[in-house]
């Protein structure tokens, strides 16, 4: 008797697990510096398609991810990759861009206008 209870709840746990296991999200893993950029590319370009940004405001965001790439250019030279520093100032300029995007996306302005 004790053995079919054993059984049953080894044969429960085998069909649960796999299930709790998928249920629980992903872990957190840290994007880099380039799928950064690549997502913040990928933000201004449906904006443009959206007509949520003047032509002026995609100018000047381009220019941003353009002088983002160049300042990560110049940190990668050294041959050693980013140091913490290096990736901590390239996270803060990422951060600015982000935030501008943001708000040339979500300020009513219309192309043309």
């Amino acid at each position: 008797m004790i053995g079919r209870h054993v059984c049953a709840a080894v044969i429960g746990i085998a069909f649960i697990a796999p299930a709790a296991a998928l249920a629980q999200p992903p872990a957190h893993r840290p994007r880099g510096i380039n799928a950064r950029e690549h997502r913040q590319v990928e933000r201004i370009k449906d904006g443009k398609e959206d007509g949520q940004l003047t032509r002026a405001e995609l100018d000047t965001l381009k220019a941003d991810e353009a002088a983002v790439r160049a300042e990560e250019r110049v940190y990668r030279q050294s041959g050693y990759g980013l140091n913490k520093r290096e990736r901590k100032d390239l996270e803060r300029d990422l951060n600015k861009t982000s935030r501008e995007i943001y708000h040339a996306k979500h300020n009513k302005r219309q192309p043309g206008n």
